[in-house]
């Protein structure tokens, strides 16, 4: 079965015929991407991927280049809101205009149990079928911009085989950390998205030294930082942003993320018997909110721990800005844009040492990094943040390090070279 799972699912010269690989955009014609990835937001899940989403906004924003996204996402029937996640998939529109980009939302099957050794091929299937329908109706585009290794690297692979473009994969975090620690998974991500793409992108430093490790040559790897948006992430008045949040005296800290075991919200909630008169605000959403409530109590803290739900990203920074310090307590992260979102807004934090942290806290002023995830040092690092805190401006102005602009122009730079090669650095699986 594993030689089965390696082969090529691309029909060489099928019935959309391949474009001669290579060659730039014409002079004076913005280049065209076509964005593939599960994660990118809908009008259902309008937070899911957002960080997709912001770093393609502002790649187009200058006017060099334009995109198409394909965003598949998971067949289910019923939207009933007792189905959670599921139904939130079903809802999603199948087309839709998001920020002026033209957004495709095809269905692809997925399977319980055989789910992640077949989701390529599966996701492949309905994406090329779509694609196969976009170019019948007049879609062309120079390349492909893909988002994450598994499944979508590998997918993404496939796809340029099949309609004759080079494929950049931009790899995140847990495609790099916990997926190739599976046989299957790993094997597809080493022989087809690393092997099979003409470049990949990786999001920090750290995260380039695991693809690295990986295979993936270092020629093959540019690192191109996410970035933060400078005007809509900004400094508010504290004390409005606490009246408006209804938070009373004492020090708020803040987490962000889905409620799951990986982002360290349990790590966080014990830290606080050792940090009287703080109150911790969990922004997000996810299957662990019963277990996280009931450690709440279970720690007496309880009344000190607000779940606020998730959040729209234009409410964020009310969040950001009503809290003396952002905890960021994953055990993975490839860039956790929380933590430039959080300085933006004059707010210091306390950082795991994911990949990326070291790199994106690199100064007194935008906070400190603790150098294990758990509840004592959780609380040794608040408490060592907070008796001398930064000054807002001070870790605002860290955070105007962080623009879009350098990103934006990495990655015209890279497309165009992928472009300009002629012949594809695409290999056979």
């Amino acid at each position: 079965m594993s030689q089965d799972l390696l082969r090529d699912p691309a029909p060489h010269g099928g019935a959309v015929p391949r474009s001669a690989p290579g060659g730039t955009a014409p002079p004076g014609r913005p280049l065209r991407l076509l964005t593939f990835s599960t994660l990118y937001p809908s009008a259902a899940r309008p937070s899911h991927g957002v960080f997709v989403e912001n770093r393609l906004r502002h790649l187009v924003a200058g006017g060099e280049a334009e995109a198409t996204v394909l965003a598949p996402v998971p067949w289910f029937p019923s939207r009933s809101p007792r189905f959670g996640d599921w139904a939130r998939h079903a809802a999603a529109p199948r087309a839709e205009e998001r920020h002026g980009l033209a957004v495709h939302h095809p269905r692809y099957a997925v399977i319980p149990r055989f789910g992640m050794s077949v989701a390529p091929f599966l996701l492949y299937r309905a994406a090329a079928r779509a694609l196969s329908r976009l170019v019948s109706e007049g879609l062309s585009f120079d390349a492909i911009d893909a988002h994450y290794l598994y499944p979508d690297g590998v997918a993404a692979v496939w796809l340029g085989r099949r309609f004759g473009k080079p494929v950049v994969i931009t790899a995140r975090g847990s495609d790099t950390s916990l997926l190739p620690r599976h046989a299957i998974p790993r094997r597809l991500i080493q022989q087809v998205a690393i092997k099979g793409s003409d470049a990949l992108i990786a999001v920090s430093a750290g995260l380039a030294e695991g693809l690295h490790e990986l295979g993936a040559p270092p020629e093959k790897v540019t690192v191109l930082r996410n970035g933060v948006d400078l005007r809509a992430f900004q400094p508010q008045d504290r004390a409005a942003a606490r009246a408006e949040l209804g938070l009373g005296e004492g020090r708020v800290l803040l987490s962000v993320g889905l409620l799951i075991e990986r982002k360290g919200h349990h790590h966080i909630i014990p830290a606080l018997r050792d940090l009287p008169g703080h109150t911790l605000l969990i922004a997000g959403e996810g299957p662990d909110r019963a277990a996280l409530l009931a450690l709440a109590a279970e720690c007496g803290v309880a009344e000190r721990v607000r779940m606020v739900g998730p959040q729209p990203h234009g409410r964020l920074p009310t969040f950001y800005s009503a809290a003396d310090a952002l905890v960021l307590a994953s055990s993975r992260e490839g860039w956790a844009n929380v933590l430039l979102e959080s300085m933006a807004c004059g707010t210091p934090v306390v950082a795991s040492p994911a990949w990326g942290s070291r790199e994106a806290v690199s100064s007194p002023a935008a906070g400190l990094v603790i150098d294990t995830v758990t509840p004592d040092a959780i609380a040794e690092g608040v408490r060592r943040l907070l008796s001398a805190p930064p000054s807002r401006e001070a870790t605002r102005a860290y955070a105007e390090r962080f623009g879009w602009d350098e990103t934006t122009a990495g990655q015209l730079s890279l497309f165009r070279r992928v472009l300009a090669r002629g012949v594809p650095g695409r290999a056979g699986a």
